[in-house]
């Protein structure tokens, strides 16, 4: 079995849960309560779990083989217990802070014996073999995306496509040794790809010392995560990937819009898809004092946690929507301090549709605390910025025309091996090649310039250049959609209103004459009438 098929099969138990009533929004919750337990069980088995074992009594064994409401019962004792770390009689059964904070307030919603047992029967028919040589992080992260990918899930909020977090990650190419954040980290996607790009640059961690992989297991990674449901699928995530953190776990629970994320210590490595949207609160509940510019903005204020918590010299890749790129009054302050005190080097235009809310358009920006030359430097950092438009003429995403490597393997391409964006670049890429596209007219991005780099999908504009023509706007586009409407060639408002009339007239006719045949002559007629009387008493 593949580890789709597995997926799939794990998918297909959503059938047996909706029958004891519960619904898309719990069943990975309810599910993974249970998996966490078989997955432990078969890397114990396997040999590869050496440490956070659970207790004796919480085992796999102690379910699989019973039935009836002593199954179910003898669940939700192991449920409270790997919580509580104590037993009904108040006896100490575990002392490990990451699998009490796993299993924080865990408690199942199962009330039928028969579906806990048909689930576990389930889990014993999987070949654990062949998952296992895919590792199970990746069966576990393959579920998570699954119901990122179903709708009705609502999952998807948090769930960043699987290339565009690896493009990122190998974009910013972070180092063992390396201090690791996502204030806004969802199930840890971003912080297992740069753990496991790491693993695939150090022979899997086989070429560091002891010390340093201890660094890598317990401290390089720090995440923060606001929902506790999502927080405990991000522990089982990294605990599944080898990553431990500290005490509790390499996400925390909290606000990084609070004082959770004041705490944190400076980072060389940030990679984040913050939430989008507006604090419901307003700005009251952006409660850091260490943020200059107040805003309810979430992504605003968001990007000024992650820019200020940089080290000299350190690198982010931040996923924001456009509304970032062009707010004024406080996004006008917010990113002039950003250019500030950062090189903002590269922006990636980002198709829309890969995203849970499709109607959001989104970005990548790409910067560095200090500037190209001396990352010490805090006044004038940003000289150039490079703009990938990888939206203008990009097919419609979704589940028949998946986003993936394809796509961003040309924007890899241009933007170098430098993770700080120094590599030598050149304006090009050329996507368009016929002369006869028509290039928009009036445009500053394409005033004086080669004409067949405006027909090119990676520019640059210079930092004085986006402060005198877009009054430092970020929002920079200069390719033509191939599927727009030029407004010069349209005919008057007058003729396309006519035109408009003519074609409803002739829809009202046919419907009026469907309806007659359909003997409906009365409310035909019924509605004649009510046309007449809107239209001024014409037909």
């Amino acid at each position: 079995m593949t580890n789709n098929d597995i997926v799939q099969k794990l998918w297909n138990l959503c059938d047996v849960l909706r029958d004891d009533g519960i619904n898309y929004s719990d069943y990975v919750t309810e599910l993974v309560l249970l998996l966490f337990i078989k997955m432990v069980h078969e890397n114990t088995e396997a040999g590869t779990l050496k440490k956070h074992p659970l207790p004796e009594g919480c085992r796999w064994t102690d379910l699989n083989g019973k039935s009836g409401i002593n199954l179910l019962n003898d669940y939700k004792r192991i449920l409270l217990s790997l919580s509580t770390g104590k037993d009904g009689d108040g006896n100490l059964v575990h002392d490990d802070p990451l699998i009490s904070a796993i299993y924080a307030d865990a408690q199942t919603r199962l009330r039928e014996p028969r579906h806990l047992e048909q689930m576990i029967k389930t889990l014993d028919q999987i070949d654990w073999f062949s998952a296992q040589k895919d590792g199970l992080g990746d069966l576990y992260e393959g579920l998570l995306e699954k119901n990122a990918n179903e709708t009705k899930s609502g999952a998807g909020q948090y769930f960043t496509p699987r290339a565009l977090i690896n493009t990122m990650v190998r974009c910013l190419k972070p180092q063992p040794g390396e201090r690791i954040q996502d204030p806004a980290a969802g199930t840890a996607g971003f912080l297992i790809a740069a753990h496991e790009y790491i693993k695939g640059q150090t022979d899997d961690l086989y070429d560091l010392t002891t010390e340093q992989k201890a660094f890598q297991t317990t401290k390089a990674y720090v995440g923060i995560e606001l929902v506790p449901g999502t927080r405990r699928l991000a522990l089982m995530n990294c605990l599944l990937h080898g990553m431990e953190g500290d005490a509790e776990g390499v996400v925390h629970l909290g606000n990084a819009l609070g004082q959770t994320g004041a705490g944190l210590e400076k980072a060389d490595v940030i990679l984040a898809n913050p939430p989008f949207g507006t604090s419901k609160g307003g700005d009251a509940s952006i409660t850091r004092d260490d943020l200059t510019y107040k805003t309810s903005n979430k992504q605003l204020a968001f990007l000024q946690h992650i820019y200020r918590n940089l080290k000299p010299g350190g690198r982010a890749a931040v996923v924001l929507p456009d509304n970032v790129l062009f707010e004024a009054g406080v996004g006008t302050d917010v990113r002039r301090d950003l250019m500030h005190k950062c090189n903002l080097h590269t922006i990636l235009r980002l198709p829309t549709g890969i995203f849970y809310a499709q109607g959001v358009k989104t970005n990548v920006l790409f910067f560095t605390k200090g500037s190209a030359s001396d990352k010490h430097q805090e006044e004038n950092c940003t000289e150039n910025v490079w703009v990938y438009d990888l939206r203008t003429n990009m097919p419609s995403f979704g589940k028949r025309t998946p986003f993936g490597d394809p796509h961003l393997k040309p924007f890899e391409a241009v933007y170098g091996e430098s993770p700080n964006g120094n590599s030598e670049r050149k304006e090009g890429e050329y996507s368009f090649h016929s002369e006869d596209i028509e290039l928009p007219e009036h445009g500053d991005e394409n005033e004086g310039i080669d004409p067949r780099l405006a027909h090119s999908r990676w520019r640059s504009f210079s930092r004085q250049w986006i402060a005198e023509h877009k009054g430092d706007s970020l929002d920079i586009s200069w390719l033509k959609d191939s599927d727009s409407v030029d407004a010069a060639n349209l005919p008057e408002p007058s003729v396309l209103a006519g035109e408009a009339m003519g074609e409803l007239v002739q829809a009202l006719g046919e419907l009026d004459a469907l309806m007659r045949e359909l003997g409906a002559e009365e409310e035909a007629d019924g509605a004649r009438v009510l046309l007449r009387e809107v239209m001024g008493g014409e037909e």
